[in-house]
């Protein structure tokens, strides 16, 4: 009877998944994470997995930020791929070994920059950095879901779709805005001239083309006690899910509802 339960609840957990990283190859799904209390006091076997995604100065990292503060675990993909390849890392020395010294800032710091001419200009190059930097994410992402004592973590990565691994997770978040304000954003925070952020927003795939796979849309293009409001309404109905969940008695682990 355990053993039929246990399958359930994977089953259901592939078939509600959604969920990556970046452009890297992703965790191992169906890890085994102690039953952990929520709320109430029920329990859940694994966390409530989020993949947050939107193009470029959409406000990802503002409504990331938010979902932080009403209690989620949060990891940013594109930012542990950065750590990955930091100074004195494996990562950083494999780097070196496959694209030579040349890329080294006098610090001793890796220039993404100048990697990242080589890499976009070359298919064969960028397979053999993500070669090297996928795995290295991929673990660290699923130590933190592992460790995670939230009853919600969240996964933010731009390339989320694209990678093709929107299929994993529990639910798909994407984060909107209108055109003129992810200009006026990209200039501003990026010290991006108005032609580079648009030539940068014309390389993405169009939003319609994320909203259409969302479970959650978020339009960031009001104001932030707006934007606050409907992250709010969109947290309450997942802690709502979580909280009427069937128990399992026997092996005490929390079953998400169905969806």
């Amino acid at each position: 009877m355990r053993e039929r339960r246990t399958r359930k609840v994977r089953r259901s957990f592939v078939r509600r998944s959604r969920t990556v990283v970046a452009c890297l190859t992703f965790v191992k799904w169906g890890i085994r994470i102690p039953p952990r209390r929520v709320g109430n006091g029920e329990r859940y076997s694994v966390p409530y997995i989020i993949g947050l995604t939107g193009n470029i100065g959409t406000g990802k990292t503002t409504v990331l930020q938010m979902l932080a503060r009403l209690g989620a675990d949060v990891i940013d993909a594109d930012a542990l791929a950065h750590q990955v390849i930091a100074q004195g890392t494996p990562g950083w020395q494999a780097v070196i070994d496959a694209f030579g010294p040349d890329i080294l800032q006098p610090d001793g710091e890796i220039d993404r920059a100048r990697l990242g001419q080589i890499v976009f200009r070359d298919p064969a190059a960028l397979k053999r950095l993500e070669a090297i930097v996928h795995p290295a994410v991929g673990v660290e992402i699923e130590r933190r879901i592992r460790e995670s004592r939230a009853p919600v973590v969240v996964i933010e990565a731009i390339k989320l779709i694209e990678a093709g691994m929107h299929t994993r997770g529990d639910a798909l978040w994407v984060v909107t805005a209108e055109p003129e304000q992810q200009v006026q954003r990209l200039v501003a925070q990026r010290e991006l001239s108005e032609a580079e952020a648009r030539q940068r927003m014309a390389a993405q795939p169009p939003a319609s083309a994320k909203v259409a796979l969302a479970d959650t849309v978020i339009d960031n293009s009001g104001t932030p006690e707006e934007t606050w409001a409907q992250v709010q309404r969109a947290w309450d109905q997942i802690m709502a899910r979580i909280q009427v969940g069937e128990m399992d008695g026997d092996s005490a682990k929390f079953h998400r509802a169905a969806p």
